[in-house]
């Protein structure tokens, strides 16, 4: 009798976690490849070859900057699968901040990607998606800004939808739109390879003349190259929805890592030597110059791949970004509407238009590259600080028993930090101005941490709080979730 009875409490308690509104396990090892993939090549490759290329001075520096770019990432990419598959939560560097060194400088990483990085993100790649389609429309003409924010502003609610209605939905997209964005520079690849056969091999006569030495002005070019890199992080954002995380996670980010690195390079070949380095100098869109130069009446098929390239972008951000602000919410670090799930499609909808809300009002602000350039020295400081995360996790005894199915080598985590040190140091020297804008926008964080989570709110501003959270789960037909025990931040 004993016995029965513990089989149906068992019972019971399955039926209970099977009945729990939570996020579904359902991105496969190919989703995850396309996920990153997907996130890594947005606007970055068509658009930053002509700064990399003012910075450096030389075509053969530019490739070298490339090149160190894609190992940079590389080596921060392997970095986080020992972190990902040590603290198996949604939200990625957040969730490694907060585990290792609290709340406040967890926050202060959150509160950076809230105000500026992400949103900002999502609003250039939207206003990119939108320059190309118009581009066909408009040659040879000033687009008008608000048919771009117009534009730019459907493709945002567009993937809002898609990924309020399904993860799988909105990991199909992914997966369809990455292979358009490879098909895209795969088509720019083979066209600067046939020039190459047909003898255009001006442009490599003397690959370093002209290479500039200022080391400032070189590390502002190797931003601007990272740049286009952003997003070998982002799975780590997906992992409660991973079938098997442990496993797909190490192969989807090397795999993704190495593809994009190479194909990065092979186009940044073509790129030099199909156009001459003033047409690389007057123009951000590089592929396209190619299209109208080489594809004839067909040039417009550059503009809509790139189109492409640019909506997968916007809908890996916007996948992974939703999931950062519901790990926080449920850690108490942002608003409980934040933390819920619909009860019928088991995806964060709060989330979903929150994060795109934020987006879509970054497009009136007349320049969002002066926003990027102000956080990016910051925005590596905090990749640094996850990695330096996982030196604790190595050497804490409080988190040397924990499990570690994938191990890096210490060399690889020691490179990352003194590289990051060293770009972030001569950031300054660079670009001294947008670098402290980055510090003053990084300490805004401090009064908003102690007002928004420390301060111990008036009974009459929880109430309204209270309310507006239950109007949200009314009105999305959402409830609060909270992950498993093993998962729980502490």
């Amino acid at each position: 009798m004993k016995k029965n009875s513990l089989n149906e409490n068992d019972k019971k308690s399955n039926d209970s976690n099977e009945d729990k509104c939570q996020l579904k396990k359902e991105i496969t090892l190919i989703n995850g490849i396309g996920i990153v993939i997907g996130s890594m090549i947005g606007s970055g490759i068509f658009i930053s070859p002509t700064g990399v290329y003012l910075k450096a001075g030389s075509s053969g520096a530019a490739l070298v900057i490339w090149m160190l770019c894609g190992v940079f990432s590389m080596i921060g990419a392997y970095c986080y699968i020992e972190l990902g598959c040590i603290i198996k939560r949604s939200s990625g560097d957040y969730a490694y901040i907060y585990q290792a060194f609290g709340p406040f400088l967890a926050f202060v990483r959150l509160w950076i990607d809230v105000i500026v990085t992400r949103p900002c993100c999502i609003a250039i790649v939207s206003l990119t998606f939108a320059e190309y389609i118009l581009e066909p429309m408009f040659l040879n003409c000033v687009q008008p800004i608000m048919a771009r924010r117009c534009l730019a502003a459907s493709c945002i609610l567009l993937l809002t939808f898609i990924n309020c209605w399904s993860v799988k939905a909105s990991t199909r997209v992914q997966d369809i739109f990455t292979f358009a964005k490879l098909l895209a520079l795969v088509i720019v690849i083979l066209t600067g390879v046939v020039k190459l056969c047909m003898g255009f091999t001006s442009n490599w006569e003397s690959p370093f003349s002209d290479t500039n030495t200022d080391i400032g002005q070189l590390t502002m070019g190797f931003y601007n190259g990272l740049f286009a890199y952003c997003g070998w992080n982002y799975l780590n954002c997906m992992m409660e929805e991973m079938k098997n995380p442990v496993k797909d996670l190490p192969k989807a980010v090397l795999i993704s890592c190495s593809i994009v690195t190479v194909v990065y390079m092979l186009a940044n070949v073509s790129y030099f030597t199909i156009l001459s380095p003033i047409e690389i100098k007057l123009t951000n869109a590089v592929a396209v110059r190619i299209g109208l130069d080489n594809f004839s009446v067909m040039w417009w098929v550059i503009p809509m791949f790139v189109s492409m390239s640019t909506f997968g972008g916007v809908n890996g951000i916007i996948m992974t970004t939703s999931r950062m602000f519901l790990v926080a919410a449920q850690s108490d670090q942002m608003p409980a509407s934040l933390a819920m799930i619909s009860t019928s499609l088991s995806t964060p909808i709060p989330s979903v238009i929150f994060v795109s809300l934020v987006s879509m009002v970054y497009l009136v602000y007349p320049d969002m590259y002066v926003l990027m350039n102000y956080v990016g020295f910051v925005t590596w400081l905090t990749f640094a600080f996850a990695i330096l995360a996982l030196l604790y996790f190595r050497f804490s005894k409080k988190y040397q028993k924990l499990e570690r199915p994938f191990t890096v080598h210490l060399i690889f985590p020691i490179v990352y930090l003194l590289v990051s040190a060293f770009i972030i140091v001569f950031a300054f020297v660079g670009g001294f101005y947008e670098s402290m804008m980055g510090t003053i926008i990084m300490l805004t964080a401090v009064p908003v941490y102690l007002i928004g989570v420390k301060w111990k709110k008036p009974k009459s501003f929880n109430r309204k709080l209270g309310d507006f959270t239950k109007f949200v789960q009314k009105l999305f037909i959402v409830v609060a979730t909270e992950p498993d025990e093993s998962l729980k931040l502490s």
